[in-house]
C-alpha cells in the first residue's frame, strides 16, 4: 500500500518551498572577492552527493564559492535520486568509498543502524573532536538546542554523522487535507469538522456535479503513496485512534504500544472503509504517486478534484492551488488528532566523514559545515549567492515570524521552475531553527507566490495541539546496537503487513467482522511483541 519513492521534484518544495527552494530563472555569476588567493594547492575533496534535478555540482556557483573561500577541489561522485540508497550502498560495499558523503535526508541518507555499523567497523569517522576544535558553530548549535545534539549523538557517545535539523513548523504536522472551496461554495457547504460531516461533504461531491461540467467526473477524495503528507489514511484515522504514520505506534501511560490491534484501530478502518465502498476515495490514492496525483489536479477542462491529502497544495494542484483551503482535525467518536512529526527532523545523518579523507580534507570538510552553521551559510548554500537566490530585506517587508526582524528575502517563487544552479537546495539543508527559518519574508498576501510560506504556516496553526499530549518521539530514539538490525526487519515485515492488511480491510478484500481477528493473531505471530519491547527500551533511554 505504501511506496515509498523519492518524487524529487515534488519533495523539493517540502522542506521550504518559498523560502528554502533552490530553483529560479535568473541566470549564473561568478563568485566575487578575495577568498580565493590562496597560495598553497587546493586539497582534493572526494565527496559521494546525491544530486538533484536542475543543478549540476561540478558548475554550481555554491561549490565554487566553497573552493574558493575554504582552497578546496570538489570531485564529485554524484548519483541520481533513483535508487539512492542502494547507489549508497553500493559504494560502501565496493571498498572504494569516498571522503565524505553528503545526502539530501528527504530522499536518502544513512540510518542510525548504518552510522552504529560503520563507525564499529571505523569506516565513518565520529566527528567529536573535528568539531570541538574546529566547528564552533556547529558546538554552539548543539549546546543551544538539545535536540540537535541528541538526534546526532549515538549511545556510546560518538557523533557519526550530522542530520538535517530544521524545525520546519508547516512539516511538523505533513498529514494535511485541502478541499475545493468554490465546489464546497457552490453547494452551500461549510467546511467540515466531524468524520459525519466529511463523509457527507464527499458524498455531495460525488453527486451534484460540483464542478459544473454536467458529467460525472468529479474525484471526490484522492491522494498518493509517499511520505510527505499525502497518504489518506492517518488523516482519516486520526478521528479515531492516533496514527502516526510511520511505525503504528503510540503512548499510553509511558507505555510504548502498537495502535494497529485496537478495537478503535477496526473502528476507523470501517468509517474508510464505508467511504471507499461508497466510491467517495480515489483507488489510485494507495497506488499512485504524487505526480499521477497532480494530473488530476492540474487536469485540463473542468476542474475534477474535490479533497487532496498533502503537506502543501502545490503538491498537487498548480494554477488552481489557491482554490484548496486546509480542513482542520475531524473530530471523530474518540479523538480529534493531528499527525505530529517533529518539525521534519529524520533520524540519521545526511553528512559523514569516511576513514578515507586525510586529515587534512577532514579539517576542511568540518570547517566548510561550520560555515553552513551560520545563517548566512546555511541561506547562501541552499539558496544560491546574494542576488540571485537571495537578497537582503527592504523596508516595510516582515518577517514570517511574528515580532521577529526579517534578515532574507527569497528571489526563488513557488511557480518557478527553472534552475539557477547557484544553491545546492535540500543537499545544503543541515541547521534551520524555528528562529532561522521565522526570520525569512514573507508576503502578507497568503494567496500570492510570495506569501506562500504564510499560509502554509497559517494552515498549519489548524492542526497544531491536536497530537496527544504524549506522543512517541522516533524521530529522537537510537536503538540498542545489538538490536538495531533485528528492530529494521521487525519494523520492515510489521509496517508492510499493517499497510497491506490495512488496504485489504478498506477495499473489501477482508472483512472486518470476519477476518479481524486473523489478522491481530497475525501481529503476533510477526512478533509485534518483541518490536515493542525494543522501542520500549529505546524510549526509556531517551527519557534518561
Amino acid at each position: 500500500m505504501k511506496i515509498r519513492t523519492g518524487m524529487a521534484v515534488l519533495v523539493l518544495m517540502l522542506v521550504g518551498l518559498l523560502l528554502l527552494v533552490s530553483c529560479s530563472a535568473k541566470e549564473s555569476k561568478p563568485v566575487s572577492g578575495d577568498e580565493g588567493t590562496h597560495e598553497e594547492a587546493p586539497t582534493e575533496l572526494h565527496v559521494f552527493a546525491l544530486q538533484e534535478p536542475g543543478i549540476e555540482l561540478q558548475t554550481n556557483d555554491f561549490t565554487r564559492y566553497l573552493e574558493q573561500k575554504f582552497n578546496v577541489h570538489f570531485n564529485w561522485e554524484v548519483i541520481s535520486p533513483d535508487g539512492a540508497r542502494e547507489k549508497r550502498q553500493i559504494s560502501l560495499a565496493g571498498g572504494d568509498y569516498p571522503d565524505a558523503y553528503f545526502l539530501t535526508a528527504y530522499m536518502d541518507q544513512f540510518s542510525q543502524s548504518d552510522l552504529l555499523k560503520y563507525g564499529k567497523q571505523g569506516i565513518i569517522l565520529p566527528l567529536n573532536e573535528l568539531i570541538a576544535k574546529y566547528a564552533p558553530h556547529v558546538l554552539a548549535a548543539m549546546t543551544e538546542h538539545s535536540e540537535l545534539k541528541a538526534l546526532s549523538t549515538a549511545p556510546d557517545g560518538n557523533i557519526y554523522g550530522l542530520p538535517a535539523y530544521s524545525e520546519c513548523f508547516h512539516c511538523s504536522y505533513p498529514n494535511k487535507m485541502w478541499v475545493n472551496v468554490k465546489w464546497l461554495a457552490k453547494l452551500g457547504m461549510d467546511v467540515p469538522t466531524t468524520t459525519e460531516a466529511f463523509k457527507e461533504m464527499l458524498e455531495a461531491f460525488k453527486s451534484s456535479d460540483p464542478n459544473g461540467n454536467g458529467l460525472a467526473d468529479e474525484v471526490p477524495l484522492s491522494g498518493s503513496t509517499e511520505d510527505f503528507g499525502v497518504r489518506i489514511i492517518p488523516y482519516l484515522m486520526n478521528g479515531f485512534i492516533y496514527d502516526e504514520d510511520r511505525h503504528y505506534l503510540m503512548l499510553e501511560g509511558g507505555k510504548v504500544e502498537t495502535a494497529a490491534d485496537k478495537p478503535r484501530w477496526k473502528d476507523g478502518l470501517a468509517y474508510i472503509r464505508s467511504l471507499y465502498k461508497e466510491g467517495l476515495i480515489d483507488p489510485g490514492a494507495f497506488i499512485q504517486n504524487a505526480e499521477a496525483l497532480k494530473r488530476i489536479g492540474d487536469n485540463d477542462g473542468a476542474p475534477m478534484l474535490g479533497v487532496a491529502a498533502g503537506m502543501h497544495p502545490a503538491i498537487f494542484a498548480g494554477e488552481s492551488m489557491n482554490d484548496y483551503v486546509p480542513i482542520p482535525p475531524l473530530a471523530g467518536p474518540y479523538a480529534s488528532y493531528a499527525t505530529y512529526q517533529g518539525g521534519g527532523m529524520q533520524p540519521g545523518a545526511k553528512f559523514v566523514i569516511t576513514n578515507r579523507a586525510s586529515k587534512e580534507a577532514q579539517r576542511k570538510l568540518i570547517e566548510i559545515i561550520n560555515y553552513m552553521y551560520t545563517p548566512e551559510g546555511q541561506t547562501t548554500s541552499q539558496n544560491g549567492l546574494e542576488g540571485i537566490g537571495w537578497r537582503k530585506p527592504q523596508a516595510g517587508e516582515q518577517a514570517l515570524g511574528a515580532d521577529v526582524k526579517p534578515l532574507f528575502t527569497s528571489l526563488i517563487l513557488i511557480n518557478e521552475a527553472e534552475s539557477t544552479n547557484s544553491g545546492w537546495s535540500g543537499m545544503a539543508h543541515l541547521y534551520m531553527p524555528r528562529e532561522y527559518r521565522d526570520s525569512w519574508v514573507a508576503g502578507s498576501d497568503m494567496y500570492t507566490p510570495d506569501g506562500y510560506e504564510r499560509r502554509l504556516y497559517e494552515a498549519t496553526r489548524l492542526y497544531e495541539g491536536h497530537e496527544p499530549k504524549d506522543i512517541f518521539p522516533f524521530w529522537m530514539l537510537w536503538l540498542d546496537p545489538a538490536e538495531a538490525d533485528e528492530a529494521g526487519i521487525l519494523h520492515t515485515n510489521l509496517t508492510n503487513y499493517i499497510e497491506q492488511s490495512t488496504l485489504r480491510f478498506i477495499t473489501g478484500d477482508w472483512d472486518l467482522d470476519n477476518d479481524w481477528d486473523g489478522y491481530v493473531a497475525g501481529l503476533r505471530d510477526m512478533r509485534i511483541q518483541r518490536y515493542v519491547e525494543i522501542m520500549q527500551r529505546a524510549y526509556d533511554l531517551y527519557k534518561k
